[in-house]
């Protein structure tokens, strides 16, 4: 048996899933804004002020409002999935819309034609949006960092970070006991392998070998015999090499071990442990940063595959390359880049930025740590919030505050009631963002309209900045995308007349506003 909820009723259940949600989101926007803390069944509660965290543990024991809030966080989750920030002010840009919308349906207008109505008025909207749009400079990172972690020493190494490896891929996070927030970088390509025996490591953890000549081989090395006439000439000319396998048998590991025993001879077996495609990839990305020549068939090795790396690093579990730029390694880096703008696949896209700042500039590891762990986790957060908004940055910077969308709100034609809902939609982040400071909306507003929209207010400091003197600037793609999506959901929201659930969840209330079926 099904149940179903209808129009009046559906509208009725809308608003109240929307505000539940919201409501308790937009407290987190702006520099003002509160945290949240939030229960967790196997780990600790923790403290957070990201809005993709708070709405996605956000829930319901009412099916009805449960299943449209899932459609609900739909549009902020996008957001952040897109340019990793903006989840809060797409909400706040959703509920304002869905509001003013349903209003005018409850009024007798046509679902469909303010759906077709809205979209018009967005693109006008988007294109006073890109007008609005400037190219950062490093003060302006790090004053979006900032603002994004709501902590100035946060945004300064995280700007500081982004600009060093110039890619959010290559930056990691790492969680340590010590009360510390510290950067540190590597300089070279790393790679996950699978070093054939802990031998090679000669009793040590770490191995580092420099000019030694290095062999890809996409095959399985079967027996040592192809390999004689390598190994011999790297004990006559004492070089180390190393042998970079698809994969490889066990008898061949014990000879090899054997030979570095007897003969003082260092030379390693390993194979990249990622898969597939990935794998072949990152033994294209080796073969360029050595100036090798890839092995396909193992039986046909000749002097002319090998390659030289100047310093080389092993553990059992990775490898670290150091490498001097070519003009070759250029023309391939920029090739990868060509690559990467035709990817459809968020991961396949990842994989492809992270290769590339390792050829380019590197990877960081920020480590972290509190003296709890609740502490601990919500640092951590900021900075992922932090490194989300100024990756985005990167295309292009608008006055912050909510002043932009506040001056396109102004600057909307009033030509019929479709316009009122933006101007509404439109004005709410500059008011929330107010309204978490505990500030005068309308005086602070009448400040920025008189300066005709080129200040705006810090929060932070209170004061009317410039907008040559300000730092608070938002991500152009966060403002778009979470226009967008906020539209996208509220029509997809308020073209919605029925839903239908099913009758076993206990929480549904007995009023005649269901009807089964």
């Amino acid at each position: 048996m099904k149940k179903v909820l209808t129009r009046k009723a559906l509208q009725e259940k809308m608003l109240e899933s929307v505000d539940y949600l919201v409501d308790i989101v937009k407290t987190t926007l702006g520099p003002q804004g509160s945290n949240v803390i939030i229960d967790h069944s196997m780990f600790s509660p923790f403290v957070t002020n990201d809005g993709a965290t708070i709405a996605r543990n956000i829930e319901s024991e009412d099916a009805v409002v449960n299943t449209i809030l899932e459609i609900t966080k739909e549009a902020s989750l996008k957001t952040d999935e897109v340019v990793g920030d903006g989840t809060t002010t797409t909400l706040v840009l959703l509920q304002s819309i869905l509001h003013s919308s349903l209003n005018l349906i409850q009024e007798g207008m046509s679902p469909m034609l303010l759906k077709k109505e809205l979209n018009l008025y967005l693109e006008e909207i988007i294109r006073k949006l890109e007008q609005e749009k400037i190219l950062p400079t490093d003060k302006h990172y790090q004053s979006i960092a900032y603002i994004a972690a709501k902590d100035e020493k946060i945004g300064r190494i995280v700007a500081s970070t982004f600009q060093q490896v110039k890619s959010k891929n290559a930056i990691s996070i790492k969680e340590v006991e010590k009360n510390t927030l510290e950067v540190h970088y590597l300089n070279g390509y790393r790679c996950d392998i699978e070093l054939a025996s802990d031998y090679f490591l000669k009793d040590q953890k770490t191995l580092t070998l420099s000019n030694a000549q290095i062999i890809i081989i996409q095959d399985v090395v079967s027996e040592l015999e192809p390999l004689s006439f390598l190994l011999n000439d790297c004990m006559a000319n004492k070089k180390n090499l190393v042998i970079l396998a698809h994969d490889y048998d066990e008898n061949v590991v014990k000879e090899l071990v054997s030979l570095n025993l007897e003969n003082a001879l260092t030379c390693l077996l390993c194979k990249i442990t990622d898969y597939g495609m990935h794998q072949r990839k990152i033994e294209k990305d080796i073969e360029v940063l050595t100036n090798a020549k890839i092995v396909l068939d193992y039986y046909t090795i000749s002097l002319e595959n090998l390659g030289t790396i100047k310093e080389i690093t092993f553990t059992q579990t990775d490898m670290i390359l150091k490498f001097d730029k070519t003009s070759k390694i250029n023309t391939y880096l920029s090739l990868l880049k060509e690559e990467s703008k035709s990817l459809d696949s968020e991961f396949e896209s990842d994989f492809y930025h992270k290769r590339m700042a390792m050829i380019e500039c590197g990877l960081a590891e920020i480590w972290v740590g509190a003296p709890t762990k609740t502490e601990c986790h919500e640092k951590k957060m900021r900075i992922m919030d932090a490194l989300g908004a100024i990756n985005s940055a990167s295309g292009g910077i608008i006055l912050g505050g909510g002043v932009t969308l506040l001056k396109i709100a102004r600057e909307l034609k009033e030509e019929s009631l479709i316009s009122f809902i933006f101007k509404e939609a439109l004005a709410s982040p500059f008011k929330q963002i107010l309204n978490n400071a505990g500030l005068d909306v309308s005086s602070i507003q009448e400040e920025i309209t008189k300066a005709n929209f080129e200040s705006v207010f810090n929060v932070t400091s209170e004061q009317l900045e410039t907008r040559e003197a300000t730092s608070v600037f938002d991500s152009y793609s966060v403002i778009l995308n979470s226009l967008i999506h906020a539209c996208s959901i509220a029509t997809m929201l308020f073209t919605t007349t029925s839903l239908v659930i099913n009758e076993h969840v206990n929480t549904l209330s007995k009023t005649n506003e269901y009807t089964e079926i």
